[in-house]
């Protein structure tokens, strides 16, 4: 079973989690960012690069990323995944929006 971490804005957090679900329906492994239940939430500095620190843990277990890019965006952050991936010989898939 192939493990696949998605990556992506979080201002496309709803498209990553239905992307998520497709893939996990043909037979992947998915991991994913965790996301903020309530929209108030305010986190420090230390909380989002400890976050940041974990997705790259999701990384690490993975045979892949998946990157999912609407309307041709690609975040600062995502970019940092991206890299991060490249670096680590992982396979990096993209979703584009059609």
């Amino acid at each position: 079973m192939k493990v696949i971490t998605v990556c992506g804005s979080m201002k496309f957090k709803e498209k990553i989690l239905k992307v998520s679900n497709e893939l996990a329906l043909k037979g992947y492994c998915v991991l994913q960012p965790v996301y903020s239940i309530n929209k108030n939430i305010i986190r420090t500095d230390d909380e989002h690069k400890m976050l940041e620190k974990e997705h790259q843990k999701r990384i690490d277990m993975s045979d892949a990323i998946y990157v999912v890019n609407v309307d041709n965006y690609i975040g600062k952050h995502t970019r940092m995944e991206i890299n991060y991936a490249i670096k680590n010989n992982k396979e990096i898939i993209y979703y584009v929006n059609e």
